[in-house]
């Protein structure tokens, strides 16, 4: 681990080519990122490697398998900030293939807090077991993980500061799932809202 550490600290030092090097004064009177990047705490998917961006380009918030709970203050105060203070233009919420939270939630082992934390992992299992059932393992994960990404941008699209955001500068929601086996981003989409699901949403969960 030690080993680990002191090579990144020495390519630290030497890897920033001139070009951006410049860059890093303007980067210390503040931040103007243009993303919210919601991802999974997994080691294998680093949001600016995977985007090929740069320090300052993604504001980031990242958890076991990048689950939206509805009280979770952390996130909440993410996406608060993120939209309302920093002005991102997107949120994207990014899951991933080989899950070891998804994978859990498949499972049914005993792993203390964390089966609180994926709970609405295990929810959406239920809701799609039929689905999931026909799969083999490695499908499955997939497929959730899919299920998880959706789940989150309905979640996020309930919170006000986002919608007041959506309606007035446009701000979008997508939803990604990253291959880590190949390195490929896969664009998820949900069913399309029908004028009368957004007026309920807006009405439902927007305050002034």
């Amino acid at each position: 681990m030690a080993d680990k550490l002191q090579s990144g600290l020495e390519y630290n030092k030497s890897h920033w080519a001139p070009s951006y090097a410049e860059k890093f004064a303007s980067l210390g009177n503040g931040q103007q990122p243009q993303i919210l990047w919601i991802g999974c705490s997994d080691s294998r998917c680093p949001e600016t490697t995977i985007l090929g961006l740069n320090p300052g380009d993604v504001f980031v918030h990242r958890n076991i398998a990048n689950i939206i709970h509805e009280g979770d203050l952390s996130s909440s105060c993410v996406i608060d900030f993120a939209v309302g203070a920093l002005k991102v233009q997107q949120i994207v919420i990014c899951g991933h293939t080989s899950c070891g939270g998804v994978n859990a939630a498949l499972g049914d082992s005993k792993l203390g807090v964390l089966d609180t934390w994926l709970l609405p992992l295990r929810k959406l299992r239920a809701q799609n077991l039929g689905t999931l059932e026909k799969l083999d393992k490695k499908s499955a994960v997939s497929k959730l993980a899919e299920l998880n990404v959706l789940d989150g941008m309905a979640k996020i699209k309930e919170k006000s500061v986002v919608l007041e955001a959506m309606e007035q500068r446009g701000l979008k929601v997508s939803g990604l799932v990253y291959d880590v086996a190949t390195g490929l981003l896969r664009t998820v989409d949900g069913d399309e809202e029908s004028q009368e699901e957004i007026k309920a949403r807006l009405t439902a969960f927007k305050t002034a």
